[in-house]
């Protein structure tokens, strides 16, 4: 079977979170720079098969438009062109952050491992892709 692979982008920094290879469990897999992002897709598609990308849009229900709205939309086109074979699939991405935040604190994570840049933006797109798998 194939995995999912899932992207809260941000033009900072893109959290990568990847199913099992039976799409069933989201997990965190990495975080990194825009500028690194074309290499850590190659990398993770010659490990395992993909069954398609999901990707967070902030306001995706309510039809609003954020500052990071363009920048994600870039990126998705850029996505479709690199990898035309595999489907991308929008989820929307709202409160996931706030979510990952206290998923870090109810998971008895220290102060100081919260604090590090990209353990948000991981978590946030775990949530991303559970979200997805839950709506499948």
């Amino acid at each position: 079977m194939a995995r999912f692979i899932a992207f809260d982008y941000g033009t900072r920094r893109v959290g990568i979170a990847v199913t099992d290879s039976g799409a069933m469990v989201a997990a965190p897999e990495c975080t990194c720079s825009p500028q690194e992002l074309p290499a850590v897709i190659k990398r993770l598609l010659d490990a395992e098969p993909c069954a398609g990308f999901v990707v967070g849009m902030p306001g995706l229900i309510l039809g609003t438009h954020t500052d990071s709205t363009n920048a994600i939309r870039f990126f998705v086109s850029e996505l479709q062109k690199q990898h035309p074979d595999i489907p991308v699939e929008l989820v929307d991405e709202d409160d996931t952050s706030r979510e990952a935040s206290l998923s870090m604190v109810q998971s008895g994570m220290r102060r100081s491992k919260r604090r590090e840049k990209g353990q948000i933006d991981r978590i946030a797109a775990t949530i991303i892709l559970q979200r997805f798998l839950d709506q499948r």
